[in-house]
């Protein structure tokens, strides 16, 4: 019986891998499961659901024999400008690769601007009092980009179709979960991490040293080379890629003034992730993008018997992974020459990425028994975007520069106990205004990123 129900739950995990998941926290979902996200992500101290083995794997001993499954619609609105650019410096050059129009608004392709579908599960069974097995499978994150009309232009005059990227982004978590006393639990979890990219229309970047030029168009002396990518036929356009990867997860939870308190830690290491072999020419570390280590602690705080209160602080380290942390390689005075240094091009251990700090997340929480059988939620969140205004370039692909997050969430227990879950969330607007942010050597000017966010959740739950 077991065994029966934990290929059911293989199989299921199998089937929802391969979907869109959109970040929100960087490259980072606000929260796991419909429940969490009703209180805007706080969970690392809760145990409300199957799928809280994603928050904190010391919470699964504490959910009992159960089983979770959810649909999330996600809908960003995401847009970028380029302002006062000189346009084309090598305009001369048959074939130039550089360069970007004066002015340009970059609009989602709106066949491709959402919403996107994101399945949540989980599964839990207990083998003993004091010990639990289980498999969590949740979007971790990801990025999507389709603007019409491109951004880098041929020979001065012609556009792409279409420019942007495509990042998926699952974990697979299967957990133990341990009953130390009635007040500790800890708990363990390997992360498989699963990842599908692909990007298209950035073949302006796929310039080689033989592309003539007519003069070094640099300081005197200065030898210009057209090439910034160690492999420029793999850094655009190749389809999809896939990745797999592993890290692991640990997680600690006790209770304190006669359960009243709940107070929780977790590590989510990095997860080293296989390089996108296809896109070895655009991500750093021949195209490795491991997901970032992060780790929290949170508490939850049963104010009355109808009011519980939530409050999670998590840390995101995208400066350890290079293809996130590292900045656009422009060099003295925002030139840009550094990226013609092949120990800089893209795809080496110092090729420009993201330009991303680490960032740290505050989440609030909040539950009200408003009647027997309904349950209200609410919640904020809040984080600096990681992106610095001069490194909005390259983020015109990924506009991550979202803070703040409000929600609101319930759940309805049915005559037969089983659970009805839904919630609803806002990331309020965002606009970030480039400064020094497109190197001279291609034309100079300012890139500006512009993002915000609806999304709905939806799950239903039982105890078996």
């Amino acid at each position: 019986m077991i065994k029966n129900r934990l290929l059911a739950a293989s199989v299921f995990a199998a089937i929802i891998v391969p979907t869109s998941a959109m970040a929100t926290n960087g490259m980072f979902m606000m929260g796991n499961g419909t429940k969490a996200n009703g209180r805007a992500g706080v969970g690392i101290a809760m145990h409300d659901s199957a799928i809280s083995g994603a928050d904190n794997p010391a919470a699964m001993v504490r959910v009992g024999n159960r089983i979770d499954f959810g649909l999330q619609i996600f809908a960003p609105d995401r847009s970028g400008e380029i302002t006062g650019n000189s346009g084309n410096p090598l305009s001369a050059v048959p074939g130039n690769p550089f360069g970007l129009p004066t002015s340009y608004d970059f609009k989602d392709d709106a066949n491709n601007d959402g919403p996107f579908y994101i399945p949540e599960g989980g599964f839990n069974y207990m083998l003993s009092n004091d010990m639990s097995v289980g498999l969590v499978v949740v979007g971790t994150g990801g990025m999507n980009t389709n603007y019409t009309g491109g951004i880098i232009p041929f020979n001065g005059a012609a556009f792409p179709t279409e420019v942007g990227i495509n990042l998926e982004s699952v974990r697979i978590l299967p957990t133990l979960s341990y009953r130390i006393n009635e007040q500790h639990t800890i708990g363990a979890s390997l992360q498989i991490g699963y990842q599908q990219f692909k990007a298209w229309g950035l073949d302006g970047f796929t310039g080689t040293n033989s592309t003539p030029v007519p003069s070094p168009p640099g300081p005197p002396g200065q030898v210009f080379d057209p090439q910034v990518s160690q492999a420029p036929n793999r850094l655009t356009g190749k389809g999809r890629d896939d990745a797999w990867g592993f890290g692991i997860s640990l997680g600690w939870q006790g209770t304190f003034m006669d359960d009243r308190l709940t107070v929780g830690v977790v590590y989510n290491s990095k997860i080293d992730m296989d390089e996108f072999d296809d896109y070895k020419g655009m991500f750093a570390e021949d195209g490795d993008l491991d997901v970032p280590e992060n780790y929290g602690i949170g508490i939850a705080f049963k104010a009355t018997d109808a009011l519980l209160l939530g409050f999670d602080v998590q840390q995101i380290n995208y400066s350890d992974v290079d293809s996130m942390g590292n900045k656009l390689q422009s060099g003295p005075n925002n030139t840009g020459f550094d990226m013609f240094n092949p120990n800089n091009y893209m795809g080496t251990n110092n090729g420009s990425g993201f330009g991303w700090d680490d960032m740290t997340v505050y989440k609030l929480g909040a539950e009200y028994q408003w009647n027997k059988n309904l349950l209200l939620r609410a919640g904020y969140s809040y984080a600096d975007m990681p992106i610095d205004k001069d490194q909005t370039f390259f983020n015109l692909l990924a506009p991550a520069v979202i803070e703040e997050h409000a929600t609101i969430g319930m759940t309805y227990t049915l005559p037969n106990e089983s659970q009805v879950s839904m919630f609803y969330m806002h990331a309020f607007e965002e606009d970030l205004k480039g400064r020094n942010s497109i190197p001279t050597a291609f034309g100079g000017g300012e890139a500006n990123i512009k993002m915000k966010q609806d999304a709905w959740g939806i799950a239903y739950g039982w105890n078996f």
